[in-house]
């Protein structure tokens, strides 16, 4: 019998891509007098390249715009802090996630995530999604000093919910750092469909495009 569900963030629960996308172009709104060489489309296309879907630090984005682009009117720091300062202002839930956590919270679930990052940047992320009243346990790598897809961050999570592995679930998108890596622990491993892996090669007990079947496939588990 399932007790607990367990979520990643970042394209999973958050619509980062769509968030990202949202901020970037806000940025070169909001910073136009000090990025008005820089054609604002190309400064989209290669934030988002350069980033590789959260994978990269930003410190190191910003380095390499102001560097290619040749930016003098505002630093990299300063780019840098007004990503950690406004990301939060443009986070965009996937559809169906509050829907979905009010339903598992109904059946009296235990609800925890694991995302790896930066501590207060994701809180601050987490809060603007308002859904950390429906967790019974945040696990923020940075804080946590550990990351997926080491185990022991999906041990701790469980032993903080007080179930076994079981018991829970684990949503994410990444099939190695969120699907193999519960699976390898003993939990059921769910995959939320992305674009950017082949399906074929997802080992998942399960798998969903939308978060509304998560209540419909813990009632079949």
């Amino acid at each position: 019998m399932m007790k607990a569900a367990i979520f990643d963030l970042d394209g999973t629960l958050l619509n980062r891509d769509a968030s990202v996308k949202d901020f970037i172009n806000r940025q070169h709104d909001r910073l136009s007098e000090q990025l008005r060489h820089v054609d604002k489309d190309r400064y989209i296309s290669r934030f988002i390249e350069l980033d590789q879907r959260g994978y990269v630090w930003k410190d190191s984005v910003y380095q390499q715009l102001v560097q290619e682009f040749e930016i003098n009117e505002v630093t990299w720091q300063e780019l840098l802090d007004d990503y950690k300062s406004e990301f939060k202002n443009h986070c965009i839930p996937f559809e169906n996630l509050t829907s979905m956590l009010e339903k598992l919270k109904q059946h009296n679930f235990q609800l925890g995530m694991i995302t790896n990052g930066y501590g207060q940047f994701q809180m601050d992320n987490i809060e603007a999604l308002n859904i950390k009243k429906y967790f019974d346990a945040i696990l923020i790598s940075e804080l946590e000093q550990i990351k997926k897809p080491n185990p022991q961050i999906f041990k701790r999570a469980l032993e903080r919910l007080e179930v076994s592995a079981e018991e829970s679930i684990f949503v994410g998108d990444h099939p190695e750092n969120d699907v193999k890596a519960a699976k390898n622990v003993g939990m059921i491993g769910v995959w939320k469909r992305d674009h950017q892996w082949n399906e074929e090669e997802v080992h998942a007990d399960y798998i969903i495009s939308d978060l509304g079947e998560v209540p419909l496939f813990i009632e079949r588990a």
